[in-house]
């Protein structure tokens, strides 16, 4: 029993750090409707960030958000405004299949940059805290993977509030919901998805600068986890904050127990099948809305 436990309260806490990614993916989905390939790309200049703000300038990567999100929200902003605004403009009836094509056109044109740039090799990051364990009635609990639990509670109250108190997260949620009769009341839809965008990349500099401490950095790491989030946001519901959490959460449990008595790709097989037959029985997610 104790092995089942210590391999589930593992799962979730890697879960924790799964549902902070899939935050930033379900803010680009859930606004905008279309799957946004460059999300993992994102986490991986992240995480090269808070790498190189350690390397060069000995800070420790619990700090790095305090530089990154700025950086990363003005990227963001950026990268939507130049490449999927004109497409938007331009092919509304294809919106989805152009912007889907595009965030994945760059983010092989990121990845590739990033492999020019800084080769092949693993990179990792030794703190105080990288290794850092205690025990709870026997089980070992990893206290990296703990604080990246903890900032995606946070993060997700955080949001919570901004989506919820401020109009320009209402705005947010109204353009998600239905774009035509956001812009008749008013709301400019384009600046909304640039915003969203933008603060879709700011959600990366928080997961890299937990992941940093315990992950490796490479150009590909981004990819490794992007299938899995977007698996994580369809499972939790489009545009559901509490749904990305929980399914995170979910997706980390399940993957840590199954993993205990299978090889981990076939706990990936578990995983899918889990996720297929979910889907059946409730095909806009555990707490999506169904769309009418």
């Amino acid at each position: 029993m104790k092995p089942l436990v210590q391999a589930l309260v593992s799962g979730l806490l890697i879960g924790g750090i799964y549902a902070l990614i899939a935050l930033g993916l379900n803010i680009v989905f859930g606004t905008m409707r279309v799957v946004n390939f460059a999300q993992g790309t994102l986490l991986m200049a992240a995480m090269f960030m808070a790498y190189w703000l350690h390397e060069l300038g000995g800070l420790h990567p619990y700090w790095s958000p305090l530089i990154t999100i700025p950086l990363l929200f003005v990227g963001g902003y950026a990268i939507q405004r130049a490449f999927v605004s004109p497409l938007l403009a331009r092919d509304r009836a294809r919106e989805p299949m152009s912007v889907l094509l595009v965030t994945l056109g760059l983010a092989l044109v990121l990845e590739n940059v990033a492999l020019a740039l800084f080769s092949a090799d693993f990179k990792t990051v030794q703190t105080d805290l990288s290794i850092a364990t205690f025990k709870v009635q026997g089980l070992i609990v990893s206290v990296p993977r703990l604080v990246g639990l903890g900032a995606m509670l946070l993060t997700c109250l955080a949001l919570y509030l901004f989506l919820t108190r401020t109009d320009l997260g209402r705005a947010i949620r109204a353009t998600g919901q239905d774009r035509e009769v956001a812009r008749l009341m008013g709301i400019d839809d384009e600046k909304i998805y640039g915003v969203a965008y933008g603060l879709s990349a700011a959600l990366m500099a928080i997961a890299a600068a937990v992941l940093v401490p315990f992950f490796y950095v490479h150009p590909g790491v981004g990819t490794s986890f992007l299938l899995k989030v977007f698996v994580i946001v369809v499972l939790g519901g489009i545009g559901s904050m509490p749904g990305a959490a929980i399914g995170g959460l979910l997706v980390g449990g399940i993957e840590g127990v199954v993993a205990l008595y299978v090889q981990a790709a076939v706990a990936q097989i578990v995983l899918f099948a889990i996720f297929v037959g979910v889907l059946f029985v409730r095909p806009a997610g555990l707490l999506g809305v169904e769309q009418r």
